[in-house]
């Protein structure tokens, strides 16, 4: 498919483009200009993360024409298809964006009246000689729309900017709260540096108090009505359910044939081979996930085939499409599945970034050398110590602690839970802390009987132990840190209350993988050729041999991992490496069959998230705080949830601003 001469330099730096579409051609938007919309026009917005991974937007305002509105999906998909099928798609309507969009305009979005076709163009001239009114809406999602300059456009509850080109007035309704009218503050801030170049003043008026430059403009101030609330008149059941389609054709006459008509959906339902509908119109949404190995033509016709679905089953137009290739699913997608696994998640916490100039938080690996000296690396992976305290391990088994021989230290069975005390001294006192580990296939009995032991430990040292409460595959660096040079290793199998500990099979796949935090755990996993990775080591035994796989991602502390791994399994490991490996090795593993080779799991990107919690209208409602957030993104009259991936915490706000908070350890 032939691209727009615009997209030869699409991606090639981190960062935000867009183009707006002006007679069926594509025009750049000045850089000090992004997130300024006209309503008559469309747009195409790519946002290029460092990693790299790319987001490509299509904005259609309301008063576009349909001919712009063909032009925007034909050029979104030329764009796609310029950045090799790799970006995810959306669809935007105005007044409708998705979180992901908004989140590139921290200032918040501006909608203009007319369009190109009413001879409005995107220049920034410094021009002082303005004259508009802007309703600002949201409190986490900014949205200011011009409206007609006149009282009739006020309300007591919103906050407006009166732009008077040379002075910019902020005007606060009686009814309005304090963080609205900091992210006006910050939206009439913008408007100054960046349309008018820091040659304008702002001023900040409250409702009543209006000087006489608004007056004249406005008239005398009638009595205002009373605001709307920002919240959702009402949750929806539909919200969160979901129906998932085959595509058969989407290259010719497409076909759909129901896959599962309810979720949660098993990630398995979804084949590489073929392109998938998730229909999720209770929220105005679809999503199409294309197969890394489907037909290249449906591929490039995800696009027409949500369009082709909307029509065919009466969906409203401004349904949002998102197109997702396989290995970039978002996180919206994924809530639809049952434990949807990325390769992240397979056997360790994933690393969290910040991406961007605001509060970019640059991740330091874990070194016990420094650990002392480098207060930073020791805060940001919750390292109380170097790891050269007292150990004691206990095995759960019958509803009692049973020692665990200090030989097999480091080493843990998946199907059984253990208590970890570790005490050491700090500031010349001494301090304990109790890992209550527990693998994903113990019983319900056995996770009661740890919680429980964990208390009474704690209540026999006279409750002065920290409790971490330790989920398989989220250990926290610390307690990792504490088997020294030796991988964390877990193996399937464990105690029976009727036969005592299971034996281990004939054969035996272990999975050898690095965190972020510079730690290295050995999962053993199905022995079948689907659980291999590209991007890490295995360890195979069989009854006759012992292999050693090399993905091509292998770092050297894996293979050294994988040496130790092997010397626990009976000796010295013959070296195989990726894409050479002998007949024996398939047939151990069942013969060969497709597993994760995706380069796009090297670039995942995971930023923390922030979430405010608000019950005012009664029922609570948690709202994402889009992008870059900042110290004044913390609301003083809601319960934030910060999101690391490996913590979350919970901020207890109060009006002055501080805050207490509470972290709770996977």
């Amino acid at each position: 498919m032939a691209t727009h001469k615009a997209f030869e330099t699409a991606g090639k730096e981190p960062g935000l483009q867009v183009w707006r579409v002006e007679k069926m051609d594509l025009k750049p938007v000045p850089a000090g200009l992004h997130g300024d919309f006209f309503t008559g026009d469309c747009y195409i917005v790519l946002y290029t993360t460092p990693a790299p991974s790319y987001n490509v937007h299509s904005w259609l305002g309301n008063e576009a024409s349909q001919d712009e509105r063909g032009c925007a999906a034909i050029f979104m998909t030329q764009l796609d298809d310029s950045l090799g099928g790799a970006p995810r798609q959306y669809t935007e309507f105005q007044n409708q964006e998705s979180v992901t969009f908004m989140s590139y305009f921290k200032s918040g979005v501006k909608y203009k009246k007319g369009g190109v076709a009413s001879g409005f163009q995107h220049v920034v001239t410094n021009d002082v000689n303005v004259k508009r009114l802007l309703h600002v809406k949201g409190r986490r999602t900014i949205r200011a729309t011009e409206v007609d300059m006149s009282w009739h456009s006020f309300n007591k509850g919103d906050c407006f900017i009166i732009d008077l080109g040379k002075d910019i007035y902020h005007w606060s309704g009686s009814e309005s709260n304090s963080f609205e009218r900091l992210k006006t503050t910050e939206l009439a801030l913008d408007i100054r540096d960046n349309e008018r170049k820091g040659r304008a003043e702002v001023h900040m008026i409250e409702e009543g108090s209006e000087p006489e430059a608004v007056i004249g403009v406005l008239g005398p101030k009638p009595d205002l009505p009373p605001g709307s609330s920002d919240d959702a008149s009402a949750d929806k059941k539909s919200r969160n359910q979901a129906s998932l389609y085959l595509i058969s054709d989407a290259a010719g006459s497409m076909k759909t044939t129901i896959v599962a008509e309810k979720n949660p959906f098993k990630q398995d339902m979804l084949s590489h081979s073929d392109c998938y509908i998730l229909d999720n119109r209770g929220d105005n949404k679809i999503f199409i996930w294309k197969g890394k190995d489907a037909n290249a033509d449906e591929r490039k016709a995800a696009l027409n085939a949500a369009n082709k679905f909307i029509k065919d089953n009466n969906c409203p137009k401004t349904t949002q499409i998102q197109i997702m290739p396989a290995g970039a699913e978002s996180t919206l997608f994924k809530q639809f599945f049952f434990n949807w696994l990325d390769k992240d998640e397979t056997t360790g916490p994933s690393e969290a970034y910040t991406i961007g100039r605001i509060a970019k938080v640059k991740q330091i690996p874990f070194d016990s050398s420094s650990l002392h000296n480098n207060l930073i690396m020791a805060a940001q992976h919750g390292m109380v110590d170097d790891g050269s305290g007292k150990i004691q391990i206990w095995r759960v088994e019958g509803g009692e602690k049973v020692p665990v021989d200090p030989s097999t230290y480091g080493q843990f069975f998946g199907g059984d839970c253990y208590l970890v005390l570790y005490s050491y001294n700090t500031g010349g006192k001494d301090r304990h802390i109790i890992y209550t580990w527990q693998g994903q296939k113990c019983s319900k009995d056995e996770l009661a009987a740890s919680a429980f032991l964990t208390v009474n430990l704690d209540d026999s040292m006279g409750g002065a132990a920290t409790q971490v409460r330790v989920t398989q595959g989220q250990e926290p660096p610390h307690l990792v840190s504490l088997f020294k040079d030796k991988p964390l290793v877990i193996h399937l199998g464990g105690t029976s209350r009727e036969s005592g500990q299971s034996k281990p099979a004939s054969t035996q796949l272990f999975h050898i993988r690095q965190s972020s935090t510079k730690a290295t755990r050995a999962v053993e996993v199905e022995p079948t050729a689907s659980s291999l990775n590209t991007n890490d080591v295995f360890v195979l035994k069989t009854p006759n041999s012992l292999m050693q796989w090399k993905g091509k991602g292998a770092t050297p502390e894996e293979m050294a991992a994988a040496k130790y791994v092997a010397t626990l399994l009976g000796g010295a490991a013959t070296e195989v490496e990726e894409t050479k490996e002998p007949d024996d090795f398939w047939k151990a593993l069942g013969g060969k069959k497709p597993y994760q080779t995706s380069k796009m799991l090297q670039n995942v990107v995971k930023p923390p998230r922030l979430f405010g919690c608000s019950n005012k209208t009664g029922r609570l409602i948690a709202e994402e705080v889009p992008g870059e957030f900042t110290q004044m993104d913390l609301a003083t009259d809601d319960v934030m949830i910060l999101d690391t991936w490996a913590q979350v915490w919970f901020l207890l706000m109060t009006k002055r601003f501080s805050f207490s908070s509470h972290r709770s350890q996977f």
